[in-house]
């Protein structure tokens, strides 16, 4: 990883986001794969925990795809939250057999398998919260793939804040207000180690293309193009919200 500068004026705006979605006497679930923006969420939820007195725990899930690497990313995890003396669950599903079960791309039977696992591991756990490590650039990526497959407005609101995951458990995104490089930077800062999924220079999924390619095409002409559209998914969210209540 490029060496990154750390914004120390990125740390209260992360605390101040995060402080709007979890709050005293929460249980919270990180899901850590192992990359570099849920560790920088486990890192600083772990710092926050302390702060706003809520119990903390991960949770991995093996998607039964990868063979080794998979299993050495589960270690990874595992030895990372021994360090961080956080909580460690984990899971193994079988994406194939879901994909298949459910008629979905491999893509999307992971994906469902996944958040199937993730509700298992909040039930089991306790949680009232599951925080993904989603940011503000996973944000434009969405808001420009939802444009160029077609979208209603909902799709313009991007990722939700939070959502329901299941009964009792909502899903927490606390990273939406910072970019890729700023996790990065936090990791830098911070002296931690990610795992580096190599799927994503593969630009035969439409996402690493559109993060890859036409992303930096749009920055060449609007370097805010990612706030930019962070902000009009925040503004269609709200929106949505709103007319939902009335």
């Amino acid at each position: 990883m490029t060496k990154k500068s750390f914004n120390a004026s990125v740390l209260p705006r992360m605390r101040a986001f995060a402080s709007r979605l979890i709050g005293r006497g929460d249980a919270v679930l990180v899901g850590l794969s192992g990359g570099a923006d849920s560790v920088c969420l486990l890192h600083f939820l772990r710092y926050l925990a302390g702060e706003k007195h809520f119990s903390l725990a991960a949770a991995h899930v093996n998607h039964g795809l990868r063979g080794k690497a998979a299993a050495a990313d589960q270690r990874f995890c595992r030895d990372l939250c021994k360090e961080l003396d956080v909580e460690f669950l984990t899971v193994k599903t079988d994406a194939k057999k879901v994909a298949a079960k459910y008629n979905l791309s491999p893509e999307h039977g992971a994906r469902k398998a996944r958040y199937e696992a993730f509700s298992h591991l909040a039930k089991q756990w306790g949680a009232n919260k599951l925080a993904l490590g989603h940011q503000l650039d996973d944000q434009a990526e969405t808001v420009l793939l939802n444009l160029l497959r077609g979208t209603k407005a909902k799709g313009l609101a991007g990722i939700p804040v939070r959502r329901p995951l299941c009964s009792g458990v909502e899903i927490v995104r606390p990273l939406l207000c910072i970019t890729r490089q700023e996790t990065e930077a936090y990791l830098v800062q911070n002296g931690l180690s990610h795992i580096t999924d190599q799927t994503n220079f593969d630009d035969a999924f439409t996402r690493n293309w559109v993060r890859g390619t036409l992303l930096p095409l749009l920055e060449s002409k609007q370097p805010q193009i990612k706030q930019h559209l962070a902000l009009m998914a925040q503004d269609v969210e709200k929106w949505i919200s709103a007319v939902s209540d009335k």
